[in-house]
């Protein structure tokens, strides 16, 4: 029990050297790192059930799960010490709140992947209707792409067709008409062969040559035609034949599918919010134990600690402060003071040079006119 209690303080983030000072709390924080632990235990199997989707391999999925898993319990760890109570409320709660909105986002993201694997026979039941939707739809788009050429052809092959039935269709008329003249059941009523026969025999031989004619003439395009749409159509099974079917079954389709499903079934959409919810609360348990718990001796440990370090910054940062002004304003007095004595000092050499030239002058002697040199430093 030693070492879980110890683990588990180290997990909430406390100091334990404040801590050991206030062994009230003790408990208070051992829950708290328990469940910052659990949630990063829920996160490695979330990442790691994820992973396992997306590459289908074990070696990948935990090598990831543990890598989340460390990231998110650090995260927590971070979020949860970092708040400090300082006995207002409401001041505590604006401070905390981007921690709750990460703490939140954090569930959110944490059990998504856990949602799946809980409506997994569910998910993998809609992946199939699912995945047939997809055949069904390349197919489509498939056959769109030969249709409008199909459809073409097929509507001249009707168009020769149906000019050959037409053809055919008078020339039956015709001959019919003739042998009804022939035999008397039809026309004058006579039987005879005479010469209104003869004239519907003429009309008759003649709409045979025409749909002669005309057969000559279509009967090799509507060959064609056919031929055309046969090799279109076996292209186009050719293609739908070679089409991928490739499993449905990716972490996009899964939670599409998990949609699908709570917009069909008001359990699963009861289920799947709950469970959001039950990590929600999980992740935010930390931060909201911290905020409605009144402040306890490691609090006040706590202030006092870091008030006297900042105190003790807060001096040293003044003293330094003061010690650079002073210098600051040392070095430009004396700077200022110095350069107003080598002004002094020079304008007395320039008037000391300048007697001597005009004594030279009123004695009528001969001297070399030199300027004196106003940048020598006299001292």
């Amino acid at each position: 029990m030693g070492f879980i209690k110890d683990f588990l303080i180290t997990c909430s983030g406390v100091d334990r050297k404040i801590l050991e000072e206030c062994p009230t709390d003790i408990n208070k924080y051992v829950g708290i790192g328990g469940t910052i632990f659990f949630t990063g235990l829920l996160a490695f199997f979330s990442a790691g059930y994820a992973v396992y989707t997306v590459f289908d391999s074990w070696l990948l999925a935990t090598f990831f799960g543990i890598i989340w898993g460390i990231m998110i319990f650090n995260l927590d760890r971070y979020i949860v010490s970092s708040m400090k109570s300082r006995g207002s409320w409401w001041r505590d709660f604006f401070v905390a709140f981007p921690r709750l909105l990460m703490a939140v986002l954090l569930a959110i993201v944490i059990s998504k992947p856990l949602e799946l694997k809980i409506f997994q026979k569910e998910i993998d039941a809609e992946l199939i209707i699912m995945e047939q939707e997809v055949f069904k739809k390349q197919e489509t788009e498939l056959k769109l792409r030969y249709e409008q050429q199909m459809q073409e052809y097929k509507t001249q092959l009707v168009d020769m067709q149906n000019e050959i039935l037409q053809k055919t269709a008078v020339r039956d008329s015709l001959a019919k008409a003739a042998l009804a003249e022939a035999d008397g059941t039809g026309g004058s009523k006579i039987r005879n062969m005479g010469p209104i026969y003869r004239a519907k025999k003429a009309s008759a031989d003649q709409a045979q040559v025409e749909l002669d004619a005309t057969i000559t003439r279509l009967q090799p395009m509507i060959e064609q035609k056919r031929v055309a749409i046969a090799t279109i159509d076996s292209t186009m099974q050719s293609e739908i034949a070679n089409l991928q079917r490739k499993p449905y079954n990716g972490m996009a389709a899964r939670m599409e599918a998990l949609d699908r499903l709570a917009e069909d079934s008001q359990a699963i959409w009861f289920a799947s919010w709950f469970i959001m919810l039950l990590f929600i609360a999980i992740e935010t348990a930390p931060i909201f134990v911290k905020l409605i718990s009144r402040r306890s001796p490691y609090d006040f440990v706590l202030h006092e600690r870091e008030h006297v370090f900042e105190m003790a910054n807060l001096e040293h940062v003044s003293l330094l402060s003061n010690a650079i002004r002073n210098k600051v304003k040392f070095d430009t007095e004396t700077g200022i003071y110095r350069t107003q004595k080598e002004i002094e000092a020079e304008n007395e050499l320039t008037e000391h040079f300048l007697e001597e030239k005009k004594a030279a002058i009123r004695s009528s002697s001969i001297v070399d006119w030199k300027k004196p040199l106003l940048g020598s430093n006299p001292m």
